[in-house]
This record gives structure tokens, C-alpha cells and sequence, in this order.
């Protein structure tokens, strides 16, 4: 049976499973869109670690954490698009159609994935989706955002970080902008 649990500080144990001792994605700590990059090269793993603990104690909760059968294996961030300001910045694909977006509260972007190596490639990326968008709907969201990667190479991939574009379309999440070749700026209303 798969659930998820929003990440509180209460949960932060599961989180660190998840992570890994490493921290994920080559020490990422999830802090690759919270953070700018010039910020993010000063600072090691253990300081990512210590900057995404703080932000899961102060609250809201950043995303949501993947459970089968109790157990923790995946991790997906969601929230408001102000909450992770380098996913706005004019350099990204990432960045908003409408630079008001950035800072509206209504549109959410689901930005980062991460699944335990044993539980890649069993579906739950689709599940970790479906939890995420119900997530930012109960929490007002308008409009949830993304911008998946076409293909990495495995299926397996960690690359797959930002989640594959497959997901999201079935999902029902539409491309609206292409600023680079296999990254579609995707986005799903939720009126």
C-alpha cells in the first residue's frame, strides 16, 4: 500500500532515509531550487542538510514523503513557486511564463523528485504526482507547474530528479512553453 505524509519536522527521520546518507542527488539535500547557485557551490552537503532541516522546522511543509507498506522510499517537493526562488530565475526553463507567477500563491510548482534505488521504476514517481497535485489543491493552489526531463538515460536514472515528462502527461499536465529541447515548461489547472 503507498501513502504519503506532508514532510513536518516530526518526519525528518523518514526524510534522511529517503535522502540516503549522502543527501540525495550527489548531496542536494533538495536545496537545488531554494538555493542560487553561487550560494549553493559555498556550501557542503552537511550544510545543505543543516539548510533544508531549518526550512522543514520553520514550516510549511516543503513536499510530501512517499511510503509503501510504512516504509519511506520517495520524496516529492511541492509547493508555492515562491518557495523555490532559483526555479524562477530568468536564466532556467523553469522560469514563469508570467514573471507575476513567481510570487503568486496560487501557482505551485512540483519541482524535484527522489525514489529509494530499490523503488525505481515500480510506478511511484506516478503516485508520488497524483499525491503532489491533490497536496497543492487542498492547500489553494490554482495551477501546478513543472518542468520534467523527456528522457534520461535509465529509466533508473537519478537525472530523473525533475521527474520524466511522461508522468506528467498522463497526468493530465499540458506543455505551454519549450526554452530547451527535451525540458517542456508543463502546467496543470486545478479550477
Amino acid at each position: 500500500m503507498f501513502t504519503t505524509k506532508p514532510l513536518t519536522a516530526d518526519l525528518w527521520q523518514d526524510f534522511e532515509t529517503v535522502m540516503g546518507p549522502q543527501g540525495a542527488c550527489y548531496g542536494c539535500w533538495c536545496t537545488y531550487f531554494r538555493l542560487a547557485a553561487s550560494q549553493r557551490k559555498l556550501l557542503g552537503n552537511a550544510d545543505k542538510k543543516a539548510f533544508i532541516r531549518t526550512r522543514v522546522q520553520t514550516g510549511p511543509p516543503p513536499g510530501l514523503i512517499g511510503y509503501r507498506d510504512g516504509q519511506p522510499v520517495g520524496w516529492v517537493q511541492v509547493g508555492p513557486r515562491s518557495d523555490v526562488p532559483n526555479w524562477n530565475s530568468s536564466r532556467t526553463v523553469s522560469r514563469p511564463l508570467d514573471e507575476a507567477d513567481a510570487v503568486d500563491p496560487g501557482v505551485w510548482a512540483i519541482s524535484c523528485f527522489f525514489v529509494v534505488s530499490a523503488g525505481r521504476g515500480t510506478g511511484l514517481s506516478h503516485a508520488l504526482l497524483a499525491a503532489a497535485v491533490d497536496f497543492a489543491r487542498q492547500n489553494g493552489a490554482r495551477r501546478v507547474e513543472a518542468c520534467p526531463i523527456d528522457r534520461a538515460k535509465q529509466s533508473k536514472s537519478v537525472g530523473l530528479y525533475v521527474g520524466p515528462t511522461r508522468i506528467f502527461r498522463v497526468a493530465g499536465f499540458e506543455e505551454v512553453a519549450l526554452r530547451k529541447a527535451g525540458r517542456p515548461l508543463m502546467q496543470l489547472s486545478l479550477l
